[in-house]
């Protein structure tokens, strides 16, 4: 499919007081409309801070990390928070805590933290240490996460935990000769269609550069591939597609080394769809630290934390990275490079996480920043290619009966709710969302809103859970 114009857009820039450094993962859309990230330093304390950026690009801080000696409360939260169905925000710090090797928390929208769990509390650290990736929500209610090798002794963990803070370790990695099924979640897992977890280890496998695994809830692990530097090495999180198929990217290896896009299919076919700096001055991206994410239109977008070529007083570097498109036929397109607005970056420089297409069709972003804080301490971003607005579920998935969340734009005159054809009951919260149940008849398909403006489809289909 051909991209549409794309529009780029700088909302606002960090200045240190509002976080520094923007994390890996990506921004949440919220249930108010805003969106929410996180900032691995800066803030009051300079231990990292939580933020709300509204779509017009004001930008608001919940909390600053690390107000007390050895913060106890953690510090450098390190990827994307998850909002629960009360509003609550729950995600992890990869330092601080107890034994400083990192927490798990809920944060409350007015500012109020509850640290949940300390890592390396038990001994060995059996539960693991330094989680440098966020949660996600299972279809028991309980979320899921990983935990790396980034301490001695300590290969990384994929575990659960309620919303109380009760933790259970499901998979110690390296537990094979050899450490074949991987060594040190480096990134987060996803749920997938099927209701097991998707995830990836940095190093491990049969050729030491990372697998890609999928887990059930009870802990047990499979590994569907493992990476050699020719189709990629140290991989960051994936993302299903509609068709089912998984897409990721790598930070390094594929043809030159600066990181590929592939595809895992459900039959466990691996392919590599692009090689990074496979242009002159990798003025195509190098190096993307972060996931993909599919567009309604049905192409996959993200971004290069290094490459692109970029003008600055006069002078071609190479290297402050990219926005890029690709159709999962593998048809690549740069669309936009950074630091390409100004000798100050002004537009950003370096992003490490990906894109969120908001229900308002556009996507939205962080860079991290240049090395001179304060002045350019990251940046968000907006990038428009035309696409229509939607409607997303939240969870994605339910049982008949179950409440969930239908975010969206311009919904208070909302007169009808139906998934998958059936009618559902529904209550509008706000001009952002509406609190929908599953109805009795319902199965997996789009939901459908009508609204005084028209009727606005789901970019994914609702999973309904027998």
């Amino acid at each position: 499919m051909p991209s549409h114009a794309q529009t780029f857009t700088r909302l606002a820039k960090l200045d240190g007081t509002n976080g520094e450094g923007p994390s890996y993962g990506s921004l949440i859309q919220g249930l108010d409309g805003n969106f929410y990230g996180t900032t691995n330093l800066g803030g009051a304390n300079n231990g990292g801070e939580t933020f709300k950026i509204t779509p017009n690009g004001k930008v608001t801080g919940i909390y600053s990390f690390c107000p007390g000696v050895g913060c106890l409360d953690g510090s450098l939260p390190s990827d994307e928070l998850f909002q629960a169905f009360d509003g609550d925000f729950y995600g992890t710090t990869s330092e601080g805590g107890a034994s400083n090797d990192g927490t798990v928390f809920k944060l409350t929208s007015g500012g109020a933290l509850t640290t949940l769990h300390d890592f390396c509390s038990e001994a060995n650290c059996a539960d693991g240490a330094v989680p440098y990736s966020g949660l996600v929500r299972g279809i028991n209610g309980n979320l899921y996460g990983a935990t790396t090798d980034a301490v001695a002794g300590v290969s990384g963990t994929v575990f659960e935990i309620t919303a109380s803070g009760q933790l259970t370790t499901l998979y110690t990695f390296c537990a094979l000769s050899n450490c074949l099924d991987g060594v040190g979640a480096s990134a987060a897992l996803i749920m997938g269609s099927d209701g097991g977890f998707y995830g990836v280890t940095g190093s491990g496998g049969s050729q030491k550069a990372g697998t890609i695994f999928r887990i059930t809830a009870d802990g047990k692990l499979t590994t569907l591939h493992s990476f050699r530097k020719t189709d990629g090495e140290y991989p960051n999180t994936l993302v299903q597609a509609v068709d089912g198929t998984f897409y990721g990217t790598s930070e390094y290896g594929g043809n030159n080394n600066k990181g590929v896009i592939f595809k895992l299919t459900l039959s466990g076919q691996f392919s590599v769809l692009y090689s990074f700096c496979s242009l002159a001055n990798c003025a195509d991206g190098a190096t993307s630290s972060a996931p993909l994410v599919e567009g309604t239109d049905g192409n996959l977008y993200g971004t290069t934390t290094f490459g692109g070529t970029s003008e600055v007083n006069g002078q071609i570097f190479a290297g402050y990275g990219t926005v890029f498109q690709i159709t999962p036929a593998g048809q690549f397109t740069t669309l936009h490079t950074f630091c390409s607005l100004g000798g100050d970056c002004a537009d950003g420089a370096y992003p490490l996480d990906g894109l969120t297409q908001g229900t308002d069709g556009n996507f939205y972003g962080t860079t991290y920043g240049l090395p001179q804080c304060p002045g350019n301490c990251g940046t968000v971003f907006k990038l428009s290619m035309g696409l229509a607005p939607f409607v997303g579920a939240s969870p994605a998935f339910g049982r008949v009966g179950q409440a969930v969340h239908i975010l969206g734009n311009n919904l208070s005159g909302a007169t009808s709710v139906a998934f998958n054809g059936v009618k559902a009951r529904f209550k509008v919260g706000a001009n952002s969302f509406i609190t929908a149940t599953v109805p009795s008849g319902a199965s997996s398909g789009k939901i459908e809103v009508t609204t005084p403006g028209g009727t606005l489809s789901s970019n994914a289909a609702f999973e309904v859970i027998p």
